[in-house]
């Protein structure tokens, strides 16, 4: 008995009036061509990230036989990945993953701060340039995901207020 009066209040939520209005939303919202072209850019991010060292090499001196640029390579890759990943995330379902876009932030402050803290004093101009940039873009990008999903929140708050 107490299963079936759980199953017909989750049926009941999940056929709510205001619910069904903010997924549509949120859909609306996720199929403009900004929606796409941020969810886009923060995918090709992500993947230039997770290429980026091989992309402008980083590759110079050894320490012991191993590049000293190793874990900053394994760092990008990683990272890079994970952001590929979250814009996916945006793309397919914007309505469940806008909240997560201080990840892609997180993620890029990262990168900034990446080639200080994993190569140390073996940064090289071209390791921090590179990260500078892919992290700044992906701060923005991420900062965009978070500005949509806001938007439509506020927006369905004031529709709720008239």
């Amino acid at each position: 008995m107490a299963t079936e009066s759980t199953h017909d209040s989750t049926t009941h939520i999940e056929s709510h009036p205001d619910l069904m209005a903010l997924r549509g939303r949120y859909a609306e919202a996720s199929a403009k061509p900004v929606a796409g072209v941020i969810e886009g850019l923060c995918l090709l991010t992500g993947l230039y990230l997770a290429i980026s060292p091989w992309v402008v090499g980083f590759n110079s001196g050894t320490i012991l036989g191993f590049g000293q640029f190793e874990a900053l390579r394994v760092s990008n890759l990683i990272t890079g990945i994970a952001l590929a990943a979250l814009a996916m995330g945006f793309g397919s379902v914007l309505e469940r993953t806008h909240g997560l876009g201080w990840v892609a932030v997180v993620i890029g402050a990262w990168t900034i701060v990446a080639p200080w803290v994993v190569a140390g004093d073996a940064a090289v101009t071209k390791t921090i340039t590179n990260n500078a940039i892919v992290g700044g873009v992906a701060c923005l990008l991420g900062l965009a995901t978070m500005a949509m999903g806001m938007g439509m929140s506020q927006r369905m708050m004031k529709r709720r207020s008239h």
